[in-house]
């Protein structure tokens, strides 16, 4: 198959959205199939050597989103002449906005069918840059006018299919899980990792992601205050609300034990960073199927997740993970309680890593059956 997702996030700075393109145009590429991948253009940098070809458009920063990057595909017209130059089979868009609008238009043009995957939660991406609810409210039926546009929607988790059936898309909608592929842990990159971020023998907390109060982040800096013990919080990544978070964390009096060291680019220094951790705190009720608690998982790292939430979909409390409540006090508390076992604690994480993580490849194989059968459908 010739295969191209369009995504409005991409190497090399990528968000979970990216990150569940850049897995599956790996595993087409090895499994043969022609995959490519349209995106904004970051840098003009070396690309490395990819199974997959990028087909990028000249982006510009968004926003008050400063990690994301934002274009007009229909305006560069270098851009259009490659994807010209490309028969497709099927087009996968990972958004509704430029990049998918650009998929979206190249799929019917070529009468091929269009696979649409809801991600996030857009209401609140929406409230937070505008802080209008009318425009939030408006610009969530953009989406659900996207994607009812689509010839089949995919979701992430059970939870985002629902969100977006709140927020009023009426079509039957597909769950396709995220992947994790587990990694051998190297001694070298846990003790590289201690040391750049001047950690002895203090046990770890771990939050991956934005740095961006959506995420929970707040819970987690207040939780974390009242903790007693050698601990230390890592808020591994980069976002628009940084120096608010560090602001909070000296507020708190617990700065110097906090430590941001901003994205974590090497694969295997996350890994062992991951691995490094008692417990990977995640309370985060914005994210829809995270890759995060996925990779935690496989590095046998256990998460503390909220009840209820999409993270939560694959944690059994007390087997694989731990769930709180969204409230500081009962997050300390169910950390608190689990760092008084640690023999408790490395099992439930073993749990994790054999429960949790699934391949990518076998992700992207049912993937491709998808795909084939969309094709055959749309061609009768």
């Amino acid at each position: 198959m010739k295969i191209i997702q369009f995504s409005d996030s991409f190497i090399p700075i990528m968000d979970g959205v990216g990150n569940v393109v850049y897995r599956y145009a790996v595993n087409f590429g090895k499994k043969g199939h022609e995959s490519y991948v349209a995106a904004p253009q970051t840098n003009t940098g070396y690309r490395g050597d990819y199974p997959f070809e990028i087909i990028d458009y000249v982006g510009v920063p968004l926003w008050k989103m400063n990690s994301y990057t934002v274009g007009t595909p229909k305006m560069d017209s270098h851009f259009k002449k490659r994807l010209e130059m490309i028969e497709a089979d099927i087009v996968h868009v990972h958004s509704p906005f430029m990049a998918g609008q650009a998929g979206m238009s190249y799929a019917k043009k070529r009468k091929i069918p269009v696979i649409g995957t809801f991600h996030s939660k857009y209401y609140d991406d929406f409230l937070q840059v505008t802080g209008i609810e009318l425009l939030a409210e408006a610009g969530v039926k953009i989406v659900v006018d996207f994607y009812e546009k689509c010839d089949e929607v995919w979701a992430v988790s059970e939870s985002s299919a629902q969100t977006l059936k709140d927020y009023g898309y009426k079509g039957s909608v597909r769950v396709m899980p995220n992947g994790t592929d587990t990694k051998e842990i190297l001694p070298e990159k846990v003790s590289e990792i201690r040391e750049k971020l001047n950690i002895g023998s203090e046990r770890i907390l771990l939050f991956v992601g934005q740095m961006n109060w959506k995420k929970n982040i707040e819970t987690t800096l207040r939780a974390f205050a009242m903790l007693n013990g050698d601990l230390k919080l890592v808020l591994a990544g980069r976002g628009p609300h940084e120096a608010e978070i560090r602001a909070l964390a000296d507020k708190l009096g617990v700065g110097e034990r906090v430590i941001m060291p901003g994205h974590i680019t090497d694969p295997d220094l996350l890994n062992a960073l991951y691995s490094s951790a008692k417990l990977f705190l995640f309370p985060s009720i914005y994210d829809n199927g995270p890759l995060v608690v996925r990779e935690a998982a496989a590095a046998g790292t256990p998460s503390v997740v909220v009840r209820g939430s999409s993270a939560a979909e694959c944690v059994k409390d007390g087997v694989n993970g731990l769930l709180c409540e969204n409230d500081p006090a009962d997050l300390a508390a169910v950390v608190q309680k689990a760092l008084e076992d640690e023999n408790e604690l490395d099992a439930m994480g073993m749990r994790a890593k054999m429960t949790i993580p699934i391949p990518w490849s076998s992700i992207a194989e049912d993937v491709l059956w998808e795909y084939k059968r969309v094709i055959e459908k749309t061609n009768k």
